[in-house]
């Protein structure tokens, strides 16, 4: 999935009939690891909201949570690595919070299924919310994206697509938070672990 990248797994957002979760949850509130953290979340004058949260796919004790700038225009200005204003946060596993510190009022909460293994090639034709390893399906095939995440040896970890969204997902009269787009992650990927997981594009 990761080196030879022949091969992906592909997660699914599902309504959420109960306080359980899958792997994880889009939407919602963050997990109850961040209730203390806000003043680091939030940057000065900056104020972030809860996208989701995953288990991470290779370290069973550790999950992957992102938050997006309230301002929209904040993260269409810096959108781009090392400059992305996105951010991605390893850290140990945590149930939701009951808490609404960070909570996004455009997003349902939904569940994000179980992965399934897919053969990279066929998944460029499938929708979802999440695609792990592989190649990324990209938008806009432009070299400047990747420049700097090469020169810093990061390579692309998983991608999360607005195409993969239910269609109870948003709230009425909310939009897209990427305007029908991707969020693509990178990490530093070595033989023996994954490190520093960053908001690529």
């Amino acid at each position: 999935m990761l080196v030879e990248r022949t091969d992906c797994i592909l997660y699914y957002a599902e309504p959420c009939l109960s306080n359980e979760y899958g792997i994880g949850w889009i939407g919602g509130n963050a997990p109850d690891f961040f209730d203390d953290q806000a003043e680091d979340i939030h940057d000065g004058n900056q104020s972030y909201y809860f996208y989701l949260s995953f288990v991470h796919p290779f370290k069973c004790d550790s999950m992957i949570s992102i938050f997006i700038p309230k301002d929209y225009e904040e993260y269409l200005d810096n959108n781009i690595y090392p400059r992305c204003s996105i951010k991605v946060i390893e850290h140990p596993i945590s149930t939701e919070s009951v808490k609404d510190l960070f909570t996004n009022p455009g997003l349902v909460k939904h569940v994000i299924s179980e992965g399934v293994i897919c053969n990279d090639e066929k998944s460029m034709d499938q929708s979802f919310l999440i695609k792990l390893g592989g190649n990324p399906r990209l938008i806009q095939h432009k070299d400047y994206y990747f420049t700097k995440l090469k020169e810093d040896s990061f390579s692309f970890l998983f991608q999360v697509d607005e195409d993969g969204y239910p269609d109870t997902l948003l709230q009425d009269d909310y939009s897209y938070p990427f305007a029908f787009g991707s969020l693509f992650i990178f990490a530093e990927i070595g033989s023996n672990e994954i490190l520093h997981p960053v908001a690529g594009f």
